[in-house]
């Protein structure tokens, strides 16, 4: 069954087309397409998005779904997270959505952890019951998911429901808004970073894991810079668990230089760039909090959706 995800989030507009079997929970990825939309860096203080914000949110999700229609999806899901959650006219958008023909769902925090949750497990870099990566009898699954405008962490059991969630309203766009004035960012800068980081998670009591995975932008952006690169991408090096010192190494990468010279050295999107340091940011706290290093799922929420659809096995 072919199925296909619409992911608005703070920073980019996301389609994902995947053939699957609900019985392996398992995905084959056919088309991937990124549109920056910067939803959440456009909006108001109070959250509002403008006329023209809304307009080329609806042309880049009308793309995408015809294109999901091209490669033979048959269902499609659309669906909103933190920036439009938040927004106080986001019946606006889900309007203009409708008469173009595209039902949106706006997304819980709940929500939107649980689906991160189901996709980052059936794509992690190794399953957790791999025996490299087998879990205790008690052993807990960590997921955090960075996105732009909030930090989705969740534990569970593979196979089950996730048992504890938290949705933190802080994410790399609304951090980098928050605490990044200078290109590139100062040491005032990345101070402040790490002190509003420590601030979001202050008070965060998750049960112990034994691996927690990372997801979104800002993960999978890290693939390219925390280990070595073969002729087809990252080597399984590249996958290697992340500590402090590891996300301090890329850390320091990132901030060397502006933002363009940056992007252009390392072959991302320049909007990328410049919201990472924040999301690293994000992903060590977390690692902090949870006492556990990051491994780096090439799957997140749009594979939740997809697997949602595809419906129990």
């Amino acid at each position: 069954m072919r199925c296909a995800c619409i992911d608005i989030g703070s920073n980019t507009t996301r389609l994902l087309v995947a053939d699957g079997d609900p019985g392996d929970g398992r995905l084959r990825v056919l088309a991937v397409e990124r549109v920056f939309t910067a939803v959440g860096a456009a909006a108001a203080p109070d959250g509002t998005l403008p006329p023209a914000k809304i307009a080329e949110v609806v042309a880049a999700v009308a793309a995408q779904a015809a294109s999901a229609r091209r490669h033979g999806a048959g269902s499609t899901r659309a669906v909103a997270t933190a920036a439009i959650r938040r927004a106080p006219n986001r019946d606006l958008l889900v309007s203009a959505l409708a008469r173009a023909g595209i039902e949106l769902e706006v997304l819980t925090g709940e929500q939107e952890a649980r689906l991160a949750f189901a996709g980052a497990i059936a794509s992690g870099p190794a399953p957790p019951t791999d025996p490299g990566h087998r879990l205790g009898a008690a052993g807990s699954v960590a997921v955090i998911d960075v996105g732009g405008g909030s930090t989705e962490v969740v534990v569970g059991r593979p196979g089950s429901q996730p048992g504890w969630w938290a949705s933190l309203p802080v994410g790399s766009s609304s951090l980098t808004v928050a605490c990044v004035a200078e290109d590139p960012p100062s040491p005032g800068c990345l101070a402040g970073l790490h002190a509003a980081a420590a601030a979001a998670f202050a008070g965060l009591s998750p049960p112990p894991v034994e691996l927690a995975l990372a997801v979104g932008g800002s993960a999978t952006s890290l693939l390219l810079l925390a280990g070595p690169t073969g002729p087809t991408g990252p080597t399984p090096e590249a996958e290697a668990a992340l500590d402090d010192r590891s996300l301090g190494a890329v850390l320091a990468v990132l901030t060397a230089e502006p933002v363009a010279e940056t992007a252009r050295r390392l072959g991302l999107h320049p909007e990328r760039v410049r919201v990472m340091p924040a999301g690293v940011t994000l992903l060590a706290r977390a690692s902090r909090v949870l006492g556990a290093p990051l491994r780096i799922a090439r799957g997140g929420l749009r594979e939740g959706v997809i697997l949602d659809l595809l419906g129990p096995g």
